[in-house]
Parts: structure tokens; C-alpha cells; sequence
């Protein structure tokens, strides 16, 4: 089951950091759902694969331009709608109520589920949330210094969709209401103290 977090709730530990021991050691390490696993890396990369060796491929922009937003859809849907759900048990979305006001809602698998994804498709899952779209961001300089002005179209939009999806896994794991900067601000003034104090004990 899930459960509901839409502009509410109690935080979550963030990528399972804090999760209670004997539950983690429970999990199994193979991959339940290896259908799910492969899409949810083989859209977003083979986008950036096509954007990098588009020019070497094709001389056609507008094939290479079209490929690549086909794949970065297909990527943001079934991240959104599938591969969260399976691997990591979150999903998001955006409802408009009977006032016509919108809400956010953020989903999350209850914890100690028997439906709970694994260590392996957690990290991959996490993984490809997070790296491929710093990709992204590097095309995107990288388009400005180099006059391409025709890809930043493509570019932003590969950026956007895809941390999108990042931003809002992330609220879903740690809670609907929870200021990330916030919690950034408080986890790096935890870890300062931290520090702080042991050099205070140390020899």
C-alpha cells in the first residue's frame, strides 16, 4: 500500500540513509523488477548518447532534435509513473480540485511493506535520478560557450524534465511539506558541529 503525503506529512530519510538496520539487512540484494530497472536507465541515456554523437550520425538537426525529445518524454513518463513506484515505491503528481486549485501530491510506500524494492534497485534508482541530469546542466554551459544556440532549446528542456522528476522524488522521500533548504541548512550544520566537537575531544 501507500500512503498519501499531498502537502503534508512526516519526513523520510533521505535515499534510505537512516533506515532501521534489521529492515535493511532484510532486503534482498537481486533485482525484482528487471524490466523496470532497464527503462529506467535506457531512456535518459540513450538521450544523452544521441545528443553527444548526433553530429557524427546524422547531419539532420531535425531528426536528431525530435530522437531526443521522443526519449526524454518517454524517460520523464516512465520515471513518474512506473519505475519510482516499482523501485522505490514514490510517485508524484499535480491534481487540480473541484475549486480549480492546484495541489502537489507526493506518494510513499509505507515503511516495512513486504512490496519493499531492494538495496540494488534502490541505488540504481537513485543513481540514474541524479547523475544523468548534472549531464544536462553540463550541456547547457556548454552549448552557451560554444554558440550553439539552435541545441539550447533541446538542452533546456532535457534539463528540465529531468530534474523534474529529481525534485520530486526527492519531496516524496522527504516528506510533501518539507523545505529542502532547510533541510540542506540543518544537515550541514549538523555535520559542522559535528566536526567541531570532535576536535574539541581529540588529542
Amino acid at each position: 500500500m501507500l500512503h498519501l503525503l499531498q502537502d503534508s506529512e512526516a519526513d523520510a530519510p533521505l535515499f534510505g540513509d537512516d533506515e532501521d538496520t534489521h529492515t535493511a539487512s532484510q532486503r534482498k540484494s537481486k533485482i525484482k523488477y528487471p524490466v523496470a530497472t532497464f527503462f529506467h536507465l535506457f531512456f535518459r541515456t540513450c538521450a544523452i548518447l544521441v545528443y553527444l554523437l548526433c553530429e557524427v550520425v546524422s547531419s539532420s538537426f531535425i531528426v536528431c532534435m525530435v530522437t531526443i525529445i521522443l526519449l526524454l518524454s518517454c524517460d520523464f513518463w516512465t520515471v513518474k509513473n512506473v519505475t519510482g513506484r516499482l523501485l522505490v515505491g514514490l510517485r508524484w503528481w499535480n491534481q487540480v480540485d473541484d475549486d480549480g486549485k492546484s495541489h502537489w501530491v507526493f506518494e510513499s510506500r509505507k515503511t516495512g511493506s513486504r512490496n519493499g524494492a531492494s538495496n540494488s534497485e534502490s541505488r540504481i534508482f537513485w543513481l540514474g535520478l541524479v547523475v544523468c541530469p548534472l549531464f544536462w546542466v553540463i550541456f547547457v554551459f556548454s552549448t552557451i560557450f560554444s554558440l550553439k544556440i539552435k541545441w539550447l532549446a533541446v538542452v533546456i528542456m532535457g534539463m528540465a524534465l529531468q530534474w523534474a522528476n529529481l525534485y520530486g522524488y526527492v519531496r516524496c522521500k522527504v516528506g510533501g511539506k518539507t523545505n529542502l533548504r532547510s533541510m540542506a541548512t540543518n544537515y550541514l550544520g549538523a555535520q559542522f558541529f559535528k566536526q567541531a566537537i570532535a576536535k574539541h575531544e581529540g588529542p
